[in-house]
């Protein structure tokens, strides 16, 4: 799989924007993931910044990221970050859609990534599922489920727009749809 970075936009912007970010709450529970991150392009080196700096702030200073590099098309190995450096590494045996980050003062956390292409609506689902306490599901299995949700979906809105321009709605004669009580059946006791 080859990925080019849009090198026109320029890397400030991702600075400027808030990081989408959605984190389990405090809680007893452990689940497999500590949240969901919905990065705005694959630049790492742009994005990873505004994802510290918000994480500095919850859960100490990040030192450390490791990433997949499938969905990274550049990986750099340090990023500045509010005047300190981010260390990133990248592992093949590590989920594609995960980023674990590293501080040396409060441990470990693993982020469903969700990709940047992603329709705001199908993101919103992911974080949501990503951010429940104690859940078991890991990045992996969340979008193979969404991947099939989507398609659900697409291939019903398909369904519906084949049946509305085969004539599947119910008309009336004048050219509008029938409501209930238009539909003249013995016994209709819908108002």
């Amino acid at each position: 799989m080859t990925t080019t970075l849009d090198r026109t936009a320029p890397r400030d912007l991702a600075a400027e924007l808030p990081a989408r970010l959605s984190l389990t709450p405090k809680t007893t529970l452990a689940g497999r993931l500590d949240g969901a991150w919905w990065p705005y392009s694959r630049d790492l080196e742009a994005e990873l910044p505004p994802l510290a700096a918000v994480l500095d702030e919850v859960w100490g200073r990040i030192t450390r990221v490791t990433v997949n590099p499938t969905r990274w098309p550049v990986i750099p190995r340090k990023v500045p970050v509010a005047g300190h450096a981010v260390h990133v590494g990248w592992f093949t045996e590590q989920h594609p859609d995960k980023l674990i980050l590293l501080s040396y003062t409060a441990g470990r956390w693993d982020l469903l990534v969700i990709p940047p292409e992603t329709e705001p609506a199908a993101a919103a689902r992911l974080m949501a599922a990503a951010a429940i306490p104690g859940s078991v599901l890991t990045a992996g299995v969340l979008m193979a489920d969404e991947a099939a949700i989507g398609r659900g979906i697409r291939d019903g809105l398909r369904r519906e727009a084949s049946w509305e321009s085969e004539g599947g709605a119910c008309m009336s004669p004048f050219g509008s749809l029938a409501g209930r009580r238009a539909l003249p059946l013995p016994g209709n006791t819908w108002r």
